[in-house]
């Protein structure tokens, strides 16, 4: 860690005993956990109020869930395209903090006023008497959510990059810890997670969604609070003006100087500029020749010239773009089972014994299966796989990924079975025009929601590691943000299939695409979630292609200086893998 880059929160230099490591890590860990304990139950159980409250259709209601996700997704890279180049990820967190906080406020307020939402009605039976939320009130609820979505997605992009701050690389043992961070920041997701689908749902469920959003957007300011709170104790980066920037002045440098002839020795580009501030000093790779022309050193110094740093941190970008891709197509059946997952469950048979369970709590089986296999897999299965592999984290990143992905492909055929199976029971009774009453548990989605939580412990922690240890460090807000894109766009793109597919399905007599209408009974759900699988088994090799192909920048088998110290004494490694 270049540690003149960063400072304490006067602006002065670092001291690694005082500043960052795990005790700095605390504050963010209970951020995350604050912060789940709002999203993760309204990401699920917002289709609920969509159609219960609001009175959207099942479309409509869907791909509104997934716009949102995307959309907050999206705006992690405004977050980190403003922590990377002019305000700290600590100022970041704690200017837009506030902003979720205004967005679940604003939630709040249209469930509590009656004049801001639709009247009640009966949705059984009585549809065509149900009036859509519209008007002056469709437009608060919109921006509610995307002011929500706005203060998610540029926290979301700070937080991770600023826990990974107080972490140097160079450093064998803090670089484990490091590996470590990401795994207990997936836990206090996953803590959120659980504590949200317990307690969140059921109040909106049964004390009203207006209480449940209200305490949604308490949960967020105490956790910008605890951030704030751990000020004196973070690493912060100084802003070194924006990494877009200099990636568009590479490609413009390179432009210019297309017709010039690259030096038989590297020695000879530019490699450093008296008058730039560098946060990191990176070496001249192969590949992309076409690039290093932008460094050429041909006497002319002005704005546009770039030097091989520039030049190599866009090479970074343009060699992850492949693995960008191809995991957006293989996480797509993420978004598209966690809503129409939820709108299952709420037709089927919710008791248990004479308790009634939300289709969304039963989000709680992956989140319990996350939190147990994240902390096996952090305290057990990585020092006992790092011994065999001889990676940092037992197996690359790329390759926790792929586990994932192949989950995330049976996950969809037991969907698409277990909906079978429901059709087949709505059939056998008559109810093809009841939206509930399905005599047919709940609990039989329980195992594809434990495929999903199989998809989180390896893709989602992969994932995060992989696009934040890759960046450079002039641009780890960015690296996180393209981590969040991946889940944005995903969403947008699972709206966009349910779109097309209802287009290209819409025809017969009723006129009705397999997704279309409130009436899930009618629809063709098991077989859009055929062909999901048949995508994603695609996208998993398209995948593995890439994953394949792909050099890391830093090189994650376990540095020899490590090695030695667990040669030494192999009882500092269990303090160095717990935190």
């Amino acid at each position: 860690m270049a540690t003149q880059v960063f400072v304490d929160w006067k602006g002065n230099p670092v001291n690694k005993k005082k500043h960052g490591g795990v005790r700095s890590s605390y504050f963010i860990y209970f951020m995350v956990v604050m912060g789940n304990i709002a999203f993760v139950p309204n990401m699920l159980n917002l289709v609920n109020y969509l159609q219960g409250t609001m009175h959207m259709g099942i479309s409509s209601s869907s791909t509104t869930v997934t716009n949102f996700i995307g959309a907050a997704c999206g705006f992690a890279l405004l977050g980190a395209f403003l922590s990377d180049s002019y305000i700290t990820r600590f100022k970041t967190i704690l200017i837009f903090g506030p902003v979720d906080f205004l967005g679940y406020a604003l939630l709040a307020l249209q469930a509590h006023l009656p004049s801001l939402h639709p009247s009640d009605c009966d949705m059984n039976g009585q549809q065509n008497n149900c009036e859509q939320v519209h008007g002056f009130n469709s437009a608060l609820l919109y921006i509610a959510l995307y002011t929500t979505a706005l203060g998610e997605g540029c926290v979301r992009a700070s937080l991770p990059s600023l826990g990974g701050d107080q972490f140097d690389d160079k450093d064998p043992v803090e670089l484990q810890l490091k590996t470590s961070f990401f795994n207990w920041f997936t836990f206090g997701i996953s803590l959120g997670g659980f504590i949200g689908l317990t307690l969140v749902v059921w109040i909106e469920n049964n004390k009203g969604w207006d209480i449940g959003f209200g305490v949604s957007a308490l949960a967020i300011l105490l956790g910008v609070l605890a951030v704030a709170s751990g000020v004196s104790f973070y690493r912060n980066q100084i802003p070194k003006g924006s990494p877009l920037t200099r990636i568009v002045q590479v490609f413009v440098a390179a432009f210019k100087n297309r017709k010039l002839v690259l030096p038989e020795n590297v020695n000879q580009l530019q490699h450093n500029c008296e008058d730039m501030d560098i946060i990191e000093v990176l070496p001249h790779t192969k590949g992309f020749k076409f690039l290093d022309k932008a460094s050429i050193n041909h006497g002319d110094t002005g704005t546009w010239s770039c030097t091989v740093t520039q030049v190599e941190e866009t090479k970074i970008v343009l060699r992850m773009l492949p693995i960008l891709i191809s995991t957006v197509l293989g996480y797509l059946p993420t978004p598209v089972l966690l809503t129409f997952t939820v709108q299952q469950g709420s037709t089927m048979n919710t008791k248990l014994g004479k308790i009634h369970i939300s289709p969304a709590t039963l989000f709680v089986i992956p989140v319990i299966f996350q939190m147990v296999i994240l902390v096996i897999y952090d305290q057990f299965i990585v020092p006992f796989a790092r011994r065999i592999t001889g990676y940092v984290g037992g197996i690359t990143n790329l390759q926790r990924v792929g586990i994932g992905f192949a989950a995330s492909a049976l996950a969809t055929c037991v969907a698409a079975l277990v909906e079978r199976k429901r059709k087949n029971i709505v059939e056998e009774h008559g109810l093809e025009d009841f939206e509930t009453g399905v005599p047919m548990s709940v609990f039989w989605l329980a195992l594809q929601f434990f495929l999903l939580g199989i998809v989180d412990v390896t893709s989602f922690v992969g994932l995060l590691e992989f696009f934040n240890g890759e960046a450079s460090r002039g641009m780890k807000s960015i690296g996180t943000a393209i981590f969040w894109c991946v889940l944005g766009l995903a969403s947008l793109l699972g709206t966009f299939l349910v779109d097309m597919v209802n287009k290209a399905t819409r025809h017969g007599a009723s006129g009705r695409g397999w997704l279309e209408g409130a009436n899930l009974n009618k629809s063709h759900l098991d077989w859009f979630y055929w062909l999901v699988t048949i995508l994603e088994l695609v996208a998993l090799f398209n995948y593995m292609y890439w994953a394949r192909r792909y050099v890391y920048r830093h090189d994650p088998r376990i540095p020899q200086e490590l090695t030695e110290i667990d040669d030494k004494d192999s009882s500092k490694t269990k303090d160095v893998v717990a935190i």
